[in-house]
């Protein structure tokens, strides 16, 4: 199986670079080099690891610099 170029890229592997498939816990299938090294970028690493906590209009009130108090 040939991994599309995007996927290699985001998980720093080069043509050819071995790969393993696990199951999490929730059940979802998780790739990984099957070296066990990690090239990925800490950016790279941080996508979908965040949970908002905040709602959008929270949000947006932040970001406009909008005090509640007031």
């Amino acid at each position: 199986m040939r991994l599309p170029k995007p996927v290699r890229d985001l998980l720093g592997l080069e043509p050819g670079t071995p790969v393993v498939f696990e199951r999490a816990p929730d059940g979802n299938i998780l790739m990984k080099r099957a070296d066990g090294q990690t090239n990925m970028s800490r950016f790279a690493r941080a996508v979908g690891q965040y949970k908002m906590t905040m709602t959008t209009e929270e949000l947006m009130a932040l970001t406009r610099g909008e005090d509640d108090d007031a």
